[in-house]
This record gives structure tokens, sequence and C-alpha cells, in this order.
């Protein structure tokens, strides 16, 4: 086995983390997540962590970088780096192989290619002006700095302001965009789902969640003072259950919205993983 990391892909509820589960018990490897919303603790069924998944006939698999940090913090792409070197150097140290397995395309390329990334300090007197703009206003703006791949940059008008501020500072701090390259040799596994069984899936495990707490997780974040736009800022099932619960959205209008938005969600994935092999990533498509 020459590669120093295994990375296991693929869009939401396409059955990654029992694979890479079942690859940890049989290479004697730990899991690392790569997934932007399994870092928060409190934010567990919406986010999908199936902490069950990680033992298999009474052996627990080790899993690293899922609640580190608590529901309403901002986590970003910087700290994700850090956090990622250090655990992985560790398991290295340790003769284990990491297995890093998640969805978020950006997280798995920020530290398998090893983009330069730096942390953006908040611009007090920028979010002032930029506060005064109409949220039409904020999304030309952004618009005319670069290209909308990530919806989600415009889901709400503090999101828009963040991004702003971020491509400004890139922007005046060039030195940002440089990629690097990581000594890591990384073999990509990606997981092959028909669009028909990936779309029965995310429904079927939506029906699951509801019936299952995730409303009531929510809830109780709100009862903790988490405010709203926190949680709507998480984007998917917090943003959507934020709306129903603070009398935005009716219940089915909740839940059709949110099935929409999670299958768009997914669709994107994919979108990027296939932007990674057009990037010279080779990717291997296994049935999980």
């Amino acid at each position: 086995m020459n590669e120093d990391l295994i990375c296991v892909l693929g869009p939401t509820a396409s059955g990654k983390t029992k694979y890479a589960v079942n690859l940890a018990l049989g290479i004697g490897g730990e899991i690392i997540s790569a997934d932007s919303r399994q870092v928060y603790r409190g934010m567990d069924i919406g986010t999908g962590k199936d902490l069950a998944d990680y033992e298999v006939n009474g052996i627990r698999v080790p899993y690293h970088l899922i609640d580190i940090v608590d529901a309403g913090e901002k986590y970003n792409l910087f700290r994700y780096q850090q956090d990622f070197l250090r655990v992985y150097k560790d398991i290295r140290e340790r003769g284990k192989m990491p297995i890093l397995c998640g969805g978020s395309g950006l997280y798995i390329e920020a530290v398998t290619k090893g983009y330069s990334f730096a942390e953006v300090p908040e611009n007090i007197e920028l979010r002032k002006d930029l506060e005064q703009m109409s949220m039409e206003e904020l999304v030309r703006k952004l618009e005319s700095m670069k290209s909308l791949h990530n919806k989600t940059d415009i889901d709400t008008k503090k999101r828009v302001i963040r991004a702003i501020e971020i491509e400004i500072y890139q922007q005046d701090n060039p030195e940002m965009r440089i990629f690097e390259g990581f000594p890591i040799i990384t073999r990509f596994i990606g997981m092959m789902v028909s669009r028909e069984e990936r779309v029965r899936r995310i429904d079927q495990r939506l029906d699951e969640r509801l019936k299952n707490g995730m409303i009531e997780e929510v809830k109780a974040l709100l009862d903790k003072g988490i405010a709203p736009d926190d949680l709507i800022y998480y984007g998917l099932e917090y943003k959507y259950v934020t709306l129903y619960l603070t009398g935005h959205l009716e219940y089915m209008e909740m839940v059709e919205q949110l099935k929409v938005a999670i299958h768009q969600f997914a669709k994107r994935q994919m979108t990027w993983f296939r932007g990674m092999e057009r990037r010279g990533v080779k990717i291997e498509w296994v049935k999980p």
C-alpha cells in the first residue's frame, strides 16, 4: 500500500460512512471526517453523524473531527486544515492508516491538494457599509467578484456579506490562492449511486430523521439561546426546520422545500467531484 491517505467521498446518503468504517476495520484505519457541519456538538440528527455506524460487531473504529466545536460557533476552512493536519500526523505516527470520509468537496481538496488559506479577519467598517445595501445589491456585488458555484453563499444577508468580505480580503492578499501541494499521496474512492437511488435514499432518510427527533434537536438548540440566523447559516436541515419553528414555513412546506434543497445539494456535490476529476484527480467509483 503506497498511499499516505485514503479518501472515501460521495454525495449525501450514498453510504460513505459504512464503506469507510468497513475499510478501516480491514486495514487498521481511523476515520477523519470531511464534513463541514459534523464538527458541531449538538447537531447530530440533522448532520447525519450516525455514530452507531462506527461500531461493527462490537469493534469501535476511531473517528476524528466530529463534535469538536459548539453549535453557534463559526468554524471555517482554515481551522479545518489545521485540525486535519494535527490529526493526520498523529494517526500516521501511530502506524495507522488515515481514511478521510465525507462529502464536502472543498474541505477534501483543501487538505489533499494543499491549497494555501489564511484566516480572514472581520472587517467591521466594510460590514457596516455592506449592511446598508439590499440583498439584491449584495448578490450583484458578489457576482461581479466571482462565479457563484456555491449557492449557500447567498442563503442569507449575513452569508453574502461574509462572502464579499472574504473575496475582498483574498484580492488584497493574493498569496492565499497559491496552490502549494502536499506531499500526501491520496487514493480516492467514490460512492457510485444512481440518481434515482440517491433521490430515494435522501427522501427516506429525511423522513426517518423527522420521525427520530430532528425537529426537537433544532428546538433544543434554539432553546439554548442559539440565534435563528446562526442555525439558518448552517443551511439545509437547520435552515428549514428553523424557518418552520419560527413560523416562516408550514410543516409540509418545510418538508417539501427541504427535500428539494437536499437533492440540489447532492447534485452540487457530484458536480464538485466531477470537477475534481477534470482537475486531474483519479477517483475509483465503486458501488457501496
